[in-house]
């Protein structure tokens, strides 16, 4: 059926991993490419975690993962200033009540009264020339029930720069290089938001794709990321062309597989190169097409999901190891600011 996600299976019925090779232990994991991410053939080299993320509070951060977030980029955004937070909640929140009363921002017959909060998130910096992340909320109550009842988050956003020197020393004083947005939570919300600060910091928003070419280098370089706890199967998802009915191929490697295959292709630890990511991908190719005689490199890889993080090529991604959400945030800031430039 349409929208469904086969996982190709052998014969016997059990789901084909690549065969278990001898590990070698790898360095630390994420970095900066002496070019874009995955435009440029170059190194790419992989230092240890940022140490504002080191020193980071993972229960501040624990409400990011494991959550669906649309991805947007945004150009910089004039006059913002961090110190003024309290002052965009109020006017945010009014102008989300002008909208209502235009019918919109609001579930189909419910009256909610809508709390807007805005607030810095200091963790997700790469670097300190970095801004700090911020954060918006919208929570409801429904206006007939107690001033006192419990308020329920309906909407997330927020903005944040991990490592994005490139495009902050190149912009006036008066601006504020946020590329990266990331929302949960309805689209009619996101619009409205969106419009606010478009309208208030004149900057642009656009919706952040991530091509196959850039997937293939998520999963290159979260399979050799090192998971303390017992780690989920590395998924590959492939959408073929050219059929009457969307059809999806799941392709499910087992974790320790996966980073063995990879450690047999890395050949300087620390750092990843454009042909070692297309040897890595094409091992995974042949083996495929050995047991169910299909050419994956005729497909489109539209998904990939390991234990560090799942991306999607419609710009969906979800984060699943605290550890890691700057190493991947990094990467992303990287695609906005190739957009926005």
């Amino acid at each position: 059926a349409p929208g469904l996600v086969p996982a190709m299976e052998s014969a016997d019925g059990a789901v084909r991993t690549l065969p278990s090779i001898g590990r070698l232990s790898r360095g630390p994991t994420f970095g900066r490419a002496h070019g874009r991410f995955g435009l440029s053939p170059s190194g790419r080299l992989l230092p240890p975690a940022p140490r504002s993320q080191e020193n980071a509070d993972p229960q501040r951060t624990a409400f990011l993962l494991r959550k669906q977030w649309t991805l947007y980029s945004v150009t910089p955004l004039y006059r913002f200033s961090d110190t003024h937070l309290r002052d965009y909640a109020r006017l945010l929140s009014a102008f989300i009540a002008a909208e209502k009363q235009k019918g919109l921002a609001v579930e189909v017959g419910v009256e909610l009264d809508i709390k807007v909060s805005v607030s810095s998130l200091p963790d997700m910096k790469g670097s300190d020339q970095d801004q700090a992340a911020i954060l918006v909320q919208l929570s409801s109550r429904s206006a007939a029930s107690s001033k006192n009842s419990e308020e329920k988050l309906i909407w997330s956003g927020w903005f944040c720069c991990v490592s994005g020197d490139d495009l902050s020393e190149n912009v006036p004083e008066d601006f504020t290089c946020l590329p990266l947005f990331l929302a949960n939570g309805g689209e009619s919300y996101t619009s409205i938001v969106g419009s606010w600060f478009q309208k208030t910091f004149d900057c642009c928003f656009r919706r952040l794709a991530i091509s196959p070419l850039n997937l293939t280098w998520m999963a290159a370089m979260w399979t050799g990321c090192k998971v303390d706890k017992t780690a989920s199967a590395m998924e590959l998802v492939f959408s073929v062309p050219c059929l009457p009915q969307p059809l999806n191929i799941s392709y499910a490697i087992h974790p320790e597989d996966a980073k063995a295959l990879w450690d047999t292709v890395q050949k300087t630890p620390g750092e990843i190169t454009q042909e070692e990511v297309d040897v890595f991908m094409d091992c995974l190719y042949s083996h495929f097409h050995r047991h169910f005689k299909i050419h994956l490199s005729a497909t489109k890889l539209v998904k990939v999901s390991t234990a560090i993080a799942s991306a999607h090529c419609d710009g969906i991604i979800k984060f699943l190891q605290s550890q890691y959400l700057t190493g991947v945030l990094m990467l992303l800031t990287e695609l906005a600011i190739s957009q926005i430039q």
